[in-house]
């Protein structure tokens, strides 16, 4: 298991004002979201910018009244979520896997914004040797106490990883020999097909969406789920569970 125990994963509430923000972010605070004032300008928003980014801590730039209903003080145009959770940089967590003499199985998180289908996924993924979650910054959900909650505490368990974008984790995956398996309901590969023995990553896409485009395209093989009834599609919660305890039964035939 990933050590979590260093005081800078301590959580905290809110973090409010310009230079409280920036010192959170340069002392390795760990924080969920930040969100920022449309119109907000200046060195120190221009900083805080600069350590989202480099840190891979999803920013949103909102109105004014969203920022008055999460602080009644003066805001200085920002307030940031400080995280319940830990997150590791997706290269760090692959290396982590690896040098303990895992064999890489993780699932990327494709626009999938229900925090009670992210806490179910990590619950499943926990108990199947999945052994992290990937998260894009880009578009991530902020997961509080209910994802926590629906994960029954999966979430403080499992590595999270976090990246910039799909594209640049499917890069990162690709770099490290990691094979990207899209789901898709039309997909060529029935899931027991796959070679999930191999080290890989199962992307899971938003329900009303599905995978991105991106994914689509990139994806190594795009596997499907088979079904005897017709019918739209699965829970991405169930569809993600029945992956994965695929992935632990070829894993396991071997041991």
């Amino acid at each position: 298991m990933y050590d979590r125990h260093s005081p800078k994963a301590k959580p905290l509430k809110l973090i409010i004002g310009r230079n409280p923000l920036v010192e959170a972010l340069s002392g390795g605070v760990a924080l969920e979201k930040i969100f920022l004032l449309r119109s907000a300008n200046g060195a120190e928003i221009t900083k805080i910018k600069q350590l989202a980014a480099q840190f891979n801590v999803p920013l949103a730039q909102v109105p004014v009244e969203k920022l008055d209903r999460l602080s009644k003080g003066q805001h200085q145009g920002v307030v940031a979520l400080a995280g319940l959770l830990h997150y590791v940089d997706l290269q760090d967590g692959i290396n982590h896997v690896v040098d303990a003499g895992g064999v890489p199985l993780f699932v990327l998180l494709d626009g999938l914004t229900d925090v009670r289908n992210i806490g179910a996924i990590a619950r499943t993924a926990w108990c199947s040797g999945v052994q992290g979650l990937i998260l894009p910054s880009s578009h991530a959900a902020s997961l509080g106490e209910d994802a926590i909650k629906a994960s029954a505490g999966a979430l403080h368990k499992v590595l999270l990883m976090r990246t910039p974008s799909v594209q640049q984790a499917i890069d990162v995956l690709h770099l490290n020999g990691i094979q990207v398996l899209g789901t898709e309901m039309r997909g060529s590969i029935p899931v027991h097909e796959a070679q999930l023995k191999l080290p890989s990553c199962v992307v899971m896409g938003a329900e009303d969406k599905g995978i991105s485009k991106e994914v689509l395209k990139r994806a190594d093989q795009l596997i499907r789920i088979p079904m005897v009834q017709k019918f739209d599609s699965l829970n991405v919660s169930v569809a993600a569970g029945m992956i994965f305890y695929e992935a632990m039964r070829q894993r396991s035939q071997d041991s």
